[in-house]
């Protein structure tokens, strides 16, 4: 397999709303995690940061340009494997031991983490076998209904426990901006993993169906507007409800 040179690994590309989406091409699909930067006034967001394979504040500048809070929707391995390169680092209080300390099955590293998930391979001395997560211990614990302020603009902290106990969601009710994580994306939820909850995940998909949602950008494959939003939020119901 083709090794991936390290100023290749990423794909930046800006939308609207002030926001940046990041990924790494090279990572198939599934296992592909969306990285979103969100400009504020005063201070940038980051929410998820990748497998950690290639630094990610190294390789996007304007990751370094400016003060930024780097928050983990969840703790699995595709989502925080970067967040040890910033300075402040937020994630749920239910989480927060776990990103301090990353276990291999915690963190879904075993089984998922093969040469399989990739399309070409990260540079350097990389090995599926010996990949693990830096550990990177929050300096802000985030709970239900916490606001995070950019200066100019708030996103509101959405607990949703199911896929993880600290799935969360951020909510810009301005703009009607979702950063949905892994509880709602357009693709195949995982409600299975190794700390997953089905009631609970049934119970964070009544309490968020309403949600007065104009464009959502998750975890996973591409964003999605708000109608698609409750479509998928009912798919899930009818099924698991």
């Amino acid at each position: 397999m083709q090794i991936i040179t390290a100023d290749a690994w990423y794909a930046v590309r800006k939308l609207d709303d002030g926001i940046t989406h990041i990924e790494e091409p090279y990572i198939k699909p599934f296992y592909r995690c969306n990285i979103w930067h969100v400009r504020g006034r005063s201070r940038d967001l980051l929410v998820d940061s990748g497998m950690g394979v290639v630094s990610l504040r190294t390789q996007v500048a304007q990751l370094a340009e400016r003060p930024l809070l780097a928050v983990a929707s969840h703790t699995h391995f595709d989502h925080i494997g970067c967040h040890h390169e910033f300075a402040e680092r937020a994630v749920h209080a239910a989480e927060a031991e776990l990103m301090a300390a990353p276990g291999r099955k915690e963190t879904l590293i075993d089984p998922y983490v093969t040469d399989d998930i990739f399309t070409g391979l990260p540079p350097g001395d990389y090995s599926s076998d010996d990949y693990s997560v830096t550990p990177a211990p929050a300096t802000r614990i985030l709970e239900d209904g916490d606001v995070v302020d950019l200066g100019d603009r708030h996103f509101e902290v959405i607990h949703t426990p199911g896929h993880s106990p600290g799935s969360i969601m951020l909510f810009e009710r301005a703009s009607g901006v979702l950063l949905s994580g892994d509880t709602v994306y357009d693709g195949p939820l995982i409600d299975d993993a190794w700390h997953s909850d089905i009631d609970d995940y049934v119970a964070s998909m009544r309490r968020i169906h309403d949600l007065p949602v104009r464009v959502v950008h998750g975890g996973h494959f591409p964003s999605f507007d708000g109608a698609r939003y409750r479509e998928l939020i009912r798919e899930f119901l009818d099924a698991r409800g």
